[in-house]
């Protein structure tokens, strides 16, 4: 099984980093959870927990629909975070790590 996922990049969101790929992402945290209980669902839940933690919430924010797939998640004041373009660039990479080797198994 493969999976396509597509966005759309917008000269007017200039100001929203990554625009085209978080509309990607958040179509697929829609898809995923049209099969709530579903065991794909299910493990790509506690993956995304697992791997992410209290970070995910950064990626909330660009991502609405994964709150929907992980549930409410505290929220960490860290908004002044130095590094937080490369913070955000590493949560992408473990999201797309994570769709990747869940879409793999059977």
């Amino acid at each position: 099984g493969g999976l396509f996922l597509s966005g759309k990049f917008d000269q007017l969101q200039r100001c929203r980093p990554f625009s085209a790929i978080a509309d990607a992402f958040d179509e697929y945290c829609n898809v995923l959870v049209g099969s709530v209980g579903s065991e794909r669902e299910v493990a790509v839940a506690s993956l995304l927990r697992q791997a992410l933690g209290h970070d995910a919430v950064h990626l909330m924010k660009m991502v609405p629909n994964l709150s929907m797939i992980m549930g409410d998640t505290q929220y960490n004041s860290d908004e002044h975070c130095v590094d937080a373009q490369e913070r955000l660039q590493y949560l992408l990479c473990r999201f797309i790590e994570i769709i990747a080797y869940s879409t793999k198994q059977p």
